[in-house]
Protein backbone atom coordinates (compact mmCIF):
# COMPACT_ATOMS: atom_id res chain seq x y z
CA UNK A 1 0.00 0.00 0.00
CA UNK A 2 1.55 3.47 -0.91
CA UNK A 3 0.34 6.52 0.71
CA UNK A 4 0.86 10.79 -0.18
CA UNK A 5 1.60 11.88 -3.60
CA UNK A 6 3.02 9.52 -6.32
CA UNK A 7 4.32 12.31 -9.09
CA UNK A 8 7.32 14.87 -8.19
CA UNK A 9 5.76 18.03 -8.78
CA UNK A 10 6.95 19.58 -12.45
CA UNK A 11 8.52 15.77 -13.87
CA UNK A 12 7.55 14.97 -17.03
CA UNK A 13 6.26 11.11 -17.54
CA UNK A 14 7.11 11.38 -21.44
CA UNK A 15 9.78 8.48 -20.35
CA UNK A 16 7.49 6.37 -18.60
CA UNK A 17 8.29 2.99 -17.69
CA UNK A 18 5.79 1.39 -15.02
CA UNK A 19 3.06 0.09 -17.28
CA UNK A 20 5.51 -1.54 -18.68
CA UNK A 21 7.74 -3.11 -15.71
CA UNK A 22 5.39 -2.84 -13.04
CA UNK A 23 7.25 -3.15 -10.03
CA UNK A 24 6.27 -3.68 -6.37
CA UNK A 25 4.55 -1.45 -4.15
CA UNK A 26 6.03 0.13 -1.15
CA UNK A 27 5.98 2.75 1.59
CA UNK A 28 8.94 4.35 0.83
CA UNK A 29 11.85 5.03 3.36
CA UNK A 30 14.89 5.05 1.20
CA UNK A 31 16.42 7.40 -1.05
CA UNK A 32 19.42 6.16 -3.23
CA UNK A 33 21.57 8.70 -5.71
CA UNK A 34 22.95 7.43 -8.67
CA UNK A 35 25.04 9.18 -11.39
CA UNK A 36 24.42 8.62 -14.94
CA UNK A 37 27.86 8.75 -16.02
CA UNK A 38 26.41 10.55 -19.16
CA UNK A 39 25.76 13.88 -20.28
CA UNK A 40 21.91 13.04 -21.11
CA UNK A 41 18.63 11.44 -20.45
CA UNK A 42 19.48 7.89 -20.72
CA UNK A 43 17.64 5.21 -22.81
CA UNK A 44 17.84 2.66 -19.55
CA UNK A 45 17.34 -0.08 -21.89
CA UNK A 46 14.08 0.93 -22.79
CA UNK A 47 13.41 0.80 -18.64
CA UNK A 48 14.87 -2.16 -17.96
CA UNK A 49 17.33 -0.29 -15.65
CA UNK A 50 15.74 2.90 -15.24
CA UNK A 51 15.63 4.61 -11.71
CA UNK A 52 12.09 6.43 -10.37
CA UNK A 53 13.52 9.70 -11.12
CA UNK A 54 16.11 11.18 -13.27
CA UNK A 55 17.15 14.65 -12.68
CA UNK A 56 18.57 16.48 -16.18
CA UNK A 57 20.54 19.50 -15.70
CA UNK A 58 19.23 22.71 -17.63
CA UNK A 59 22.49 24.80 -17.96
CA UNK A 60 20.82 27.78 -19.44
CA UNK A 61 18.07 28.01 -16.40
CA UNK A 62 20.13 26.68 -13.92
CA UNK A 63 18.01 24.13 -12.46
CA UNK A 64 17.45 20.07 -12.86
CA UNK A 65 14.45 18.77 -15.45
CA UNK A 66 13.04 16.18 -13.44
CA UNK A 67 11.88 13.45 -15.64
CA UNK A 68 9.94 10.37 -13.83
CA UNK A 69 9.80 6.73 -14.93
CA UNK A 70 7.51 5.04 -12.06
CA UNK A 71 5.68 6.75 -9.01
CA UNK A 72 7.72 7.34 -5.79
CA UNK A 73 6.52 4.19 -4.09
CA UNK A 74 7.39 1.42 -7.01
CA UNK A 75 10.22 -0.09 -7.21
CA UNK A 76 12.47 1.00 -10.13
CA UNK A 77 15.28 -1.41 -11.65
CA UNK A 78 18.94 0.92 -11.06
CA UNK A 79 19.99 -1.69 -8.11
CA UNK A 80 21.65 -5.11 -8.72
CA UNK A 81 20.13 -7.62 -6.77
CA UNK A 82 21.62 -11.16 -6.49
CA UNK A 83 20.04 -14.10 -5.67
CA UNK A 84 20.78 -15.51 -1.90
CA UNK A 85 21.44 -11.74 -0.39
CA UNK A 86 19.27 -9.10 0.90
CA UNK A 87 16.59 -6.92 -1.26
CA UNK A 88 17.59 -4.13 -2.59
CA UNK A 89 15.39 -2.82 -5.58
CA UNK A 90 12.17 -3.73 -3.22
CA UNK A 91 13.46 -2.49 -0.30
CA UNK A 92 11.54 0.36 0.47
CA UNK A 93 13.83 2.04 -1.60
CA UNK A 94 12.93 5.18 -4.34
CA UNK A 95 16.22 5.83 -6.68
CA UNK A 96 17.04 8.94 -8.41
CA UNK A 97 19.73 9.43 -11.08
CA UNK A 98 21.84 12.43 -11.50
CA UNK A 99 22.79 12.98 -14.82
CA UNK A 100 26.81 13.86 -15.05
CA UNK A 101 29.51 12.04 -14.09
CA UNK A 102 31.26 11.24 -10.36
CA UNK A 103 34.41 10.05 -12.27
CA UNK A 104 37.41 13.01 -12.30
CA UNK A 105 38.72 11.05 -15.21
CA UNK A 106 35.59 11.19 -17.28
CA UNK A 107 35.56 14.89 -16.07
CA UNK A 108 38.55 15.94 -17.42
CA UNK A 109 37.80 14.00 -20.77
CA UNK A 110 34.82 15.96 -21.27
CA UNK A 111 36.00 19.33 -19.80
CA UNK A 112 38.52 19.24 -22.46
CA UNK A 113 36.26 18.54 -25.23
CA UNK A 114 34.18 20.91 -24.06
CA UNK A 115 30.86 19.20 -23.26
CA UNK A 116 28.82 20.73 -20.79
CA UNK A 117 28.39 18.47 -17.68
CA UNK A 118 28.08 18.49 -14.09
CA UNK A 119 30.95 17.06 -11.98
CA UNK A 120 28.82 16.37 -8.98
CA UNK A 121 32.05 16.44 -6.45
CA UNK A 122 31.65 19.84 -7.62
CA UNK A 123 28.44 20.72 -8.48
CA UNK A 124 27.03 24.24 -8.50
CA UNK A 125 25.26 25.02 -5.95
CA UNK A 126 22.11 25.50 -8.06
CA UNK A 127 22.39 21.33 -9.10
CA UNK A 128 22.57 20.73 -5.16
CA UNK A 129 19.46 23.21 -4.48
CA UNK A 130 17.39 20.71 -6.97
CA UNK A 131 18.65 17.51 -5.37
CA UNK A 132 17.51 19.19 -2.25
CA UNK A 133 14.05 20.19 -3.34
CA UNK A 134 13.09 16.82 -4.32
CA UNK A 135 14.46 14.96 -1.07
CA UNK A 136 12.45 17.87 1.16
CA UNK A 137 9.76 16.89 -0.69
CA UNK A 138 10.45 13.13 -0.10
CA UNK A 139 10.67 14.12 3.68
CA UNK A 140 7.44 15.80 3.77
CA UNK A 141 5.39 13.28 1.95
CA UNK A 142 6.63 10.20 2.52
CA UNK A 143 9.02 10.77 5.45
CA UNK A 144 11.97 9.88 4.04
CA UNK A 145 14.66 10.73 7.02
CA UNK A 146 17.05 14.07 5.69
CA UNK A 147 19.46 11.91 7.48
CA UNK A 148 22.08 9.22 5.45
CA UNK A 149 25.99 7.79 5.66
CA UNK A 150 28.50 10.00 6.75
CA UNK A 151 31.64 9.41 4.08
CA UNK A 152 30.94 9.76 0.52
CA UNK A 153 34.18 8.37 -1.05
CA UNK A 154 36.07 10.12 -4.51
CA UNK A 155 35.73 7.88 -7.09
CA UNK A 156 37.00 5.02 -7.81
CA UNK A 157 38.00 4.51 -4.65
CA UNK A 158 34.69 4.33 -3.80
CA UNK A 159 33.96 1.41 -6.21
CA UNK A 160 34.15 -2.45 -5.15
CA UNK A 161 32.59 -4.44 -2.59
CA UNK A 162 35.32 -3.41 0.05
CA UNK A 163 35.10 0.47 -0.26
CA UNK A 164 34.77 1.23 3.10
CA UNK A 165 31.08 2.47 2.89
CA UNK A 166 29.39 -0.60 1.53
CA UNK A 167 26.20 -1.47 3.92
CA UNK A 168 26.04 -4.67 5.28
CA UNK A 169 22.91 -7.10 4.76
CA UNK A 170 21.81 -5.96 8.62
CA UNK A 171 22.73 -2.37 8.07
CA UNK A 172 20.97 -2.20 4.78
CA UNK A 173 17.90 -3.69 6.16
CA UNK A 174 17.62 -0.96 9.01
CA UNK A 175 18.45 1.54 7.06
CA UNK A 176 16.07 4.43 6.68
CA UNK A 177 17.43 7.77 5.05
CA UNK A 178 19.40 8.94 2.02
CA UNK A 179 22.43 7.09 0.45
CA UNK A 180 24.20 6.71 -2.38
CA UNK A 181 24.94 3.39 -4.55
CA UNK A 182 28.00 2.99 -3.35
CA UNK A 183 26.81 2.47 -0.32
CA UNK A 184 23.94 -0.68 -0.99
CA UNK A 185 24.82 -3.93 -0.20
CA UNK A 186 25.16 -6.45 -3.12
CA UNK A 187 26.37 -3.48 -5.81
CA UNK A 188 29.89 -2.51 -6.47
CA UNK A 189 29.16 0.86 -8.37
CA UNK A 190 30.76 3.51 -6.65
CA UNK A 191 28.71 6.98 -7.99
CA UNK A 192 28.00 9.10 -7.20
CA UNK A 193 31.64 10.05 -5.75
CA UNK A 194 32.24 12.56 -2.87
CA UNK A 195 28.80 14.26 -3.17
CA UNK A 196 28.69 17.00 -1.38
CA UNK A 197 25.55 15.66 0.58
CA UNK A 198 26.27 18.09 3.93
CA UNK A 199 25.09 20.85 1.84
CA UNK A 200 22.24 19.12 -0.02
CA UNK A 201 20.76 18.19 3.75
CA UNK A 202 21.71 21.43 4.78
CA UNK A 203 19.73 23.26 1.60
CA UNK A 204 17.32 20.12 1.95
CA UNK A 205 16.53 20.90 5.94
CA UNK A 206 15.81 24.78 4.87
CA UNK A 207 12.55 23.16 3.18
CA UNK A 208 13.76 22.97 -0.41
CA UNK A 209 13.13 25.87 -2.71
CA UNK A 210 9.28 26.17 -3.61
CA UNK A 211 7.60 23.73 -5.96
CA UNK A 212 5.88 24.30 -9.17
CA UNK A 213 2.07 24.05 -8.88
CA UNK A 214 0.98 21.01 -10.24
CA UNK A 215 -0.34 21.19 -13.07
CA UNK A 216 2.49 22.76 -15.12
CA UNK A 217 3.53 22.50 -18.80
CA UNK A 218 5.24 19.35 -20.08
CA UNK A 219 8.95 19.93 -21.06
CA UNK A 220 9.79 19.35 -24.34
CA UNK A 221 11.22 16.01 -24.22
CA UNK A 222 13.08 15.86 -27.26
CA UNK A 223 12.89 15.22 -30.86
CA UNK A 224 13.18 11.34 -30.58
CA UNK A 225 10.81 10.38 -28.17
CA UNK A 226 8.28 11.49 -30.80
CA UNK A 227 10.40 8.97 -33.73
CA UNK A 228 11.00 5.77 -34.74
CA UNK A 229 14.03 6.16 -36.52
CA UNK A 230 13.47 8.47 -39.29
CA UNK A 231 9.81 7.77 -39.34
CA UNK A 232 7.03 8.62 -36.48
CA UNK A 233 6.53 6.48 -33.79
CA UNK A 234 3.29 5.47 -34.66
CA UNK A 235 2.08 2.75 -31.47
CA UNK A 236 3.72 4.26 -29.23
CA UNK A 237 1.98 4.36 -25.59
CA UNK A 238 2.42 7.88 -23.40
CA UNK A 239 -0.11 9.83 -21.35
CA UNK A 240 1.96 12.72 -22.92
CA UNK A 241 0.65 12.16 -25.80
CA UNK A 242 -3.35 12.35 -24.56
CA UNK A 243 -2.31 15.61 -22.85
CA UNK A 244 -1.19 16.96 -26.54
CA UNK A 245 -4.10 15.43 -28.63
CA UNK A 246 -6.24 17.36 -25.75
CA UNK A 247 -4.52 20.57 -26.49
CA UNK A 248 -4.33 20.21 -30.38
CA UNK A 249 -8.03 19.83 -30.58
CA UNK A 250 -8.54 22.75 -27.92
CA UNK A 251 -6.29 24.56 -30.30
CA UNK A 252 -8.85 24.00 -33.36
CA UNK A 253 -6.05 21.36 -35.43
CA UNK A 254 -7.53 18.42 -34.02
CA UNK A 255 -8.49 15.91 -36.81
CA UNK A 256 -8.89 12.87 -34.70
CA UNK A 257 -12.08 10.09 -35.78
CA UNK A 258 -11.59 8.76 -32.23
CA UNK A 259 -9.64 10.23 -28.74
CA UNK A 260 -7.06 11.80 -28.81
CA UNK A 261 -5.56 9.03 -26.84
CA UNK A 262 -2.54 7.46 -25.35
CA UNK A 263 -1.41 5.77 -28.41
CA UNK A 264 0.26 8.12 -31.01
CA UNK A 265 -1.56 7.40 -34.33
CA UNK A 266 -1.37 9.44 -37.54
CA UNK A 267 -4.30 11.20 -36.81
CA UNK A 268 -2.18 12.76 -33.63
CA UNK A 269 0.70 13.74 -36.60
CA UNK A 270 -1.16 15.22 -38.77
CA UNK A 271 -3.10 17.42 -36.06
CA UNK A 272 0.35 18.53 -34.98
CA UNK A 273 1.39 18.93 -38.42
CA UNK A 274 -2.01 21.42 -38.75
CA UNK A 275 -1.10 23.12 -35.81
CA UNK A 276 2.81 24.00 -36.94
CA UNK A 277 1.08 25.48 -40.23
CA UNK A 278 -1.28 27.62 -38.41
CA UNK A 279 1.85 28.83 -36.03
CA UNK A 280 2.74 30.19 -39.79
CA UNK A 281 5.59 27.17 -40.44
CA UNK A 282 5.81 25.86 -43.56
CA UNK A 283 7.70 23.22 -46.07
CA UNK A 284 9.78 20.51 -43.58
CA UNK A 285 9.38 23.04 -40.55
CA UNK A 286 5.71 22.01 -40.63
CA UNK A 287 6.74 18.37 -40.54
CA UNK A 288 6.66 15.71 -37.79
CA UNK A 289 7.93 15.81 -35.26
CA UNK A 290 7.54 18.75 -32.93
CA UNK A 291 10.11 20.88 -32.37
CA UNK A 292 10.65 23.20 -29.20
CA UNK A 293 9.20 26.10 -30.13
CA UNK A 294 5.89 24.70 -31.22
CA UNK A 295 5.75 22.41 -28.19
CA UNK A 296 6.41 25.58 -25.80
CA UNK A 297 2.81 27.34 -27.87
CA UNK A 298 1.37 24.12 -27.32
CA UNK A 299 1.59 24.77 -23.61
CA UNK A 300 0.75 20.94 -22.58
CA UNK A 301 -0.04 20.41 -19.00
CA UNK A 302 2.56 18.36 -16.73
CA UNK A 303 1.06 14.44 -17.06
Amino acid sequence: MSTGPQRYPGASTAYWYQNRFGGDLQEVNVVVLHTTEGTNLPSYDGGASAPNITLVPDFKAKRLKAYQHFDFDRSSRALVNLRGGVETNTCNVTQIELVGTCDPATHAKWRKAGYAHIYWPEAPEWALQGVADLLAWAHKNHGVPLAGPKTWKAYPASYGSGNGVRMSFAQWNSFKGVCGHQHVSENLHGDPGALDFARILELAKQGGATQPAHPTYEPFPGASFFMKGSKPALGKSSPVFTAMGKRLVAEGCGLYRVGPGPVLGQADVASYEKFQRKLGFTGSDAKWPPGPTSWAKLKVPNV
